[in-house]
């Protein structure tokens, strides 16, 4: 083996891997990309797959758009029971040589192996008989430009799972380039990564309506720079308009959803910042999210993965747009609650309130700005 590459063990599963991906500060990508930090995005991948897989009753067939060294790929083939196919894909012929040889290591004969352009890849396979149960897509930036092909090659009920990591872009500093990319603006806000992650499935649902194609996200995953969205693809028309807008008052905190755009707040008659158009149904699938929670019993995947998931299923079903206890505690000019204690103060005056996966001192309610104040008084 060369000193250039070297073999590490991620979960179960033995992959070969530039040195230089694990001493370099920024991972490079010659002779081929790895990200050891991106470890926790993978474990979820493997939770997610692995729980959907077993509810599903076709072919366990997982496609990979941009492959790299093959770390996801052979994470699926050796922690998941009986896949059927896997096919890698990328440019880098680098890349899928280690991940060759990587599958020889793990001693996993199903796999295939493709140097195709991303969506020349996924218009291969983008038949039927010849379409993914998961499509995997995990690129450098934005996953736009790969989510008309990437739709297309996923089976009616498969698993669409995609990677942004352009935060600049969804986080409000270049907005003609989001409008361009994502069909929407986000705003600079306390809760972002929520307007960022709406912008990425709204940008998904308005791709997918062209081609009379609905989709339902289950599970969405928010480390470091990475977004990863997990959304079901059904090949039936969508009923239901889950497209709108997110408005924010800077000045009394007020945020809500809105059908159409408004432009003054209510609570307090100033001008509002608009976000949109994005997705404003659901984020996560309570059933889909408790069904992960026990595979993660099973599996050999970080700790925090069981307690993230927690946070989850807890809420699911409240309001979009999450507040955080710095904000109410500015808003106030108090020193912050405890995070139990606020949620216990919201749950004792009736309303209903929970952590948040997105923030870690987060939380989600369905009261409103200054009753949250006036309840978070400290």
């Amino acid at each position: 083996m060369s000193s250039d590459i070297i073999e590490i063990v991620e979960g179960k599963t033995k992959i070969r891997v530039p040195n230089r991906s694990l001493t370099d500060k920024v991972p490079p990508t010659e002779p081929a990309f790895f990200n050891p930090r991106a470890k926790l995005n993978r474990d979820f991948s493997i939770i997610a797959y692995s729980a959907f897989w077993k509810k599903f009753d076709k072919p366990k067939i997982f496609l990979d758009g941009l492959t790299g060294v093959g770390a996801r790929a052979l994470r699926v083939a050796t922690e998941i029971d009986n896949v059927e196919k896997i096919v890698l894909n990328d440019i880098n012929s680098h890349g899928l040589n280690l991940a060759k040889e990587s599958f020889t290591l793990n001693k996993f004969e199903n796999f295939e192996i493709s140097e195709n352009e991303t969506c020349r890849f996924f218009s291969i396979h983008s038949q039927k008989n010849n379409r993914g149960s998961i499509v995997d897509v995990d690129p450098f930036g934005s996953p736009s430009k790969y989510l008309d092909c990437a739709i297309r090659a996923t089976m009616h009920g498969g698993l669409l799972s995609i990677t942004a990591t352009d935060l600049q872009v969804l986080h409000g500093l270049f907005n003609k380039a989001a409008k361009r990319r994502y069909y929407g603006t986000p705003i600079k806000t306390k809760f972002s990564n929520e307007i960022a992650i709406r912008l990425i499935l709204g940008c998904v649902n308005v791709v997918a309506n062209r081609m009379d194609i609905s989709m339902i996200p289950l599970f969405i995953d928010n480390d470091m720079h990475y977004y990863r969205a997990y959304i079901k693809i059904l090949t039936k028309p969508d009923q239901n308009e889950q497209l709108g807008f997110i408005t924010y008052c800077d000045k009394c905190g007020s945020r809500n959803i809105e059908s159409e755009v408004e432009k003054i707040c209510h609570n307090c008659g100033f001008s509002l910042k608009i976000a949109g158009p994005l997705w404003i149904g659901q984020l996560f699938d309570k059933t889909f999210v408790n069904s992960m929670k026990d595979e993660v019993e099973r599996m050999k995947v970080e700790k925090k993965c069981s307690g993230i998931l927690d946070k989850c299923i807890e809420e699911e079903g409240l309001p979009p747009m999450y507040y955080t206890l710095d904000e109410i505690a500015s808003r106030t000019k108090t020193a912050p609650l405890r995070l139990e204690m606020a949620i216990k103060r919201l749950h004792d005056a009736g309303y209903s309130a929970s952590r948040t996966s997105l923030n870690p001192t987060g939380f989600r309610t369905n009261a409103k700005i200054n009753q949250i104040t006036d309840i978070l008084k400290n």
